[in-house]
């Protein structure tokens, strides 16, 4: 998967190039000295030899000598044409096979050791100036001595030689905890002998495959001790490396405020703007509680805002969460057509926690994601990966928050026992944002409430809103309540109604009472009118009455003035 010169991680180790290994490593195996690769059948010890000598020759321009014991160098090219090296290029400058392979009915007469074979090496080496070289099967050879002192003595021969020419070797065998004395002896005498040593195992837990390595010494180093889960791939042995706390693959990468949507505006308005990009938001629920409708509510945003957006399902295949989603008015089939969308489906069964996490990881890098969703990611913690399954949820963490990206999952509560407390992976812990889904059943009606449990960073509404499904769209439903309960469907449409009729009363008997106070109200305006007219009236004749008396008074005084006049009186 992984083309790309991988960063020179320390100088003095010579790096394999294998995505995790060089990081549990501290920089890869150890320069001009030698490591065990041990394993069962089928554990990939051939192809992790065989990758790292590859590798060395494409990235970091070393030679390097393939010498086989067990199978053919033509068969094991052959088997490595899948991953793509390009090997046959590389053979005619920088790689060399040796078939070293012993016949089944040899029979042994006199002494045997590697002197011959390591001076013809030797003169090869010199030759194409190679730097590594890999000895596949060393049991197979050494098991013709049959004479443990025998074995350790080749086997020393060949750590000297090592040394003694400054080779990064190493040395593939079985693993050394089977039945055969034999070869828990070479084993464990070789262990002691290298300056590393990594052993891989490949079991089946409850019908599941698992796939691990653990480097069990390598000295003058720190190395991560634990098992890491691999896969084989496309492109060879991938591992599921660490990052430990406080280290960051992009230290660079400042943590974003920016909001992105959810798909749902009324869900963005209780999230106070949407989800913080780059956030890790983990939705749960039922059976049937709109999981996935919100996920993929999210998806057709994202690709709305133009970004590439991966969707991995563990429960429908691809064309019907299409076409199911379509029933809710969330359209992706035009995002598929368009490159922008990728929609993936999956079964949990085919493969480990860990082993679905690196293809999650290599799909996204693939296709450029900025968003990816998993629908759900609880399907992870089936059978065989309960130990598992929290780790891989810090890994899955801890990896898209490292490249930017959004990640939304849904988990699967079951409704017989298990509380929204918890989530079957314990995703919850550590998610930044938890949306839980639920059912309300009230007067035989199953309704879907959404409440928001946290959001890290961010005031979010606390209300429990009915989530409304139809073919227009998802939205949410204002919060009702009555009487301290949440009412959806048809209680809320009831009691809204009952409330209505109310209402309605209350606003005709206002009316009514309103219209009995105008008409008492006109009564006295009428009334208070014919007053004010009477009032006036009166008024007036008391004018009229007042101006007839002083008429008659001056009239009086002026007859009595004449009179005088016409009897001569004088004037007083």
């Amino acid at each position: 998967m992984n083309n790309k010169k991988p960063l020179v991680l320390n100088p003095s180790k010579a790096r394999t190039g294998i995505e995790g290994f060089d990081e549990i490593t501290n920089g890869g195996l150890p320069r001009g000295r030698t490591t065990l690769i041990e394993g069962g059948p089928g554990s990939g010890k051939t192809i992790m030899a065989l990758q790292t000598l590859v590798n060395g020759a494409r990235f970091d321009n070393e030679p390097g000598i393939f010498v086989a014991f067990e199978e053919s160098a033509e068969r094991i090219t052959s088997n490595a044409a899948k991953f793509g090296w390009d090997l046959l290029a590389l053979q005619k400058k920088k790689l060399f096979f040796l078939n070293g392979q012993v016949a089944p009915d040899l029979v042994q007469s006199g002494n045997f050791d590697l002197g011959g074979m390591l001076a013809a090496l030797g003169a090869k080496a010199r030759e194409i100036k190679a730097q590594r070289i890999v000895f596949d099967a060393i049991d197979v050879v050494l098991a013709i001595l049959r004479d443990p002192v025998l074995e350790q003595r080749e086997i020393y021969r060949l750590h000297d030689w090592l040394l003694a020419n400054k080779l990064t070797g190493i040395i593939t065998s079985k693993a050394g905890d089977s039945g055969n004395a034999t070869l828990r002896s070479q084993s464990g005498f070789m262990q002691f002998m290298v300056d590393c040593a990594v052993v891989l195992n490949h079991e089946v837990v409850q019908g599941v495959s698992q796939r691990n390595l653990r480097v069990v010494k390598y000295r003058g180093t720190s190395f991560s001790e634990n098992e890491s889960p691999f896969l084989i791939s496309s492109a060879g042995i991938e591992v599921a490396g660490g990052l430990e706390m406080g280290h960051s693959e992009k230290p660079e990468l400042a943590v974003s405020s920016e909001r992105i949507s959810s798909g749902v505006q009324r869900l963005d308005v209780m999230l106070g703007g949407g989800y913080y990009r780059g956030a890790g938001v983990l939705i749960t629920g039922f059976p049937g509680t709109a999981k996935s409708t919100l996920s993929g509510a999210f998806a057709e945003a994202a690709c709305r805002r133009g970004e590439r957006t991966l969707f991995v399902s563990f429960d429908s295949d691809a064309n019907e969460v299409v076409r199911n989603l379509a029933s809710v008015n969330i359209r992706l089939e035009r995002y598929i057509k368009k490159g922008l969308l990728r929609l993936i489906s999956a079964r949990a069964v085919t493969g480990s926690a860990e082993i679905h996490l690196m293809k999650i990881k290599n799909l996204a890098k693939a296709h450029g994601a900025r968003c990816v969703i998993i629908d759900p990611v609880s399907a992870l913690s089936k059978a065989g990966n309960e130990d598992t399954a929290f780790s891989v949820a810090e890994r899955l963490l801890g990896w898209t928050k490292d490249a930017g990206i959004t990640l939304v999952c849904t988990s699967l509560l079951h409704e017989a026992g298990q509380t929204v407390e918890g989530t079957p992976m314990q995703i919850s812990t550590i998610a930044d944002t938890w949306i839980h889904l639920n059912y309300l059943v009230n007067a035989g009606e199953r309704n879907r409430g959404l409440s928001i449990i946290k959001s890290r960073g961010t005031a979010h509404s606390n209300q429990v809103r009915e989530l409304v499904l139809s073919h227009r769209g998802v939205t949410l439903a204002d919060a009702y309540t009555a009487g301290g309960a949440v009412l959806m469907g048809t209680m809320r449409w009831e009691k809204e109604g009952a409330e209505r009729t109310a209402r309605e009363e209350t606003q005709a008997l206002s009316k009514h009472k309103q219209a009995t106070v105008a008409t008492e109200e006109a009564l006295l305006e009428v009334r208070l009118k014919a007053l004010q007219l009477e009032l006036q009236v009166k008024r007036t004749e008391r004018q009229a009455l007042s101006r007839r008396t002083t008429n008659r008074t001056v009239e009086l005084a002026s007859g009595r003035n004449h009179l005088r006049t016409l009897r001569g009186v004088d004037k007083a």
